[in-house]
């Protein structure tokens, strides 16, 4: 087999572009994930804080 035969046999796999394809939608929806997500993890965290404090000026006795 020549060099020619296997310089046209390389040019014309797909194999990588489908790779590429999927490592790029793949990065968009991780993106979009983390766009989405971010809200909604700080909010957690204010009312986390807020759960906490109040908890936390609760008194706490015998006979209440």
């Amino acid at each position: 087999m020549s060099a020619k035969f296997h310089v046209k046999a390389l040019l014309e796999k797909e194999d990588g572009a489908v790779t590429v394809d999927w490592v790029v939608l793949s990065a968009a929806i991780i993106g979009i994930g983390l766009l989405v997500l971010m809200p909604i993890a700080f909010s957690t965290t204010n009312a986390t804080n807020d759960v906490s404090a109040y908890v936390g000026g609760v008194p706490v006795g015998y006979g209440n």
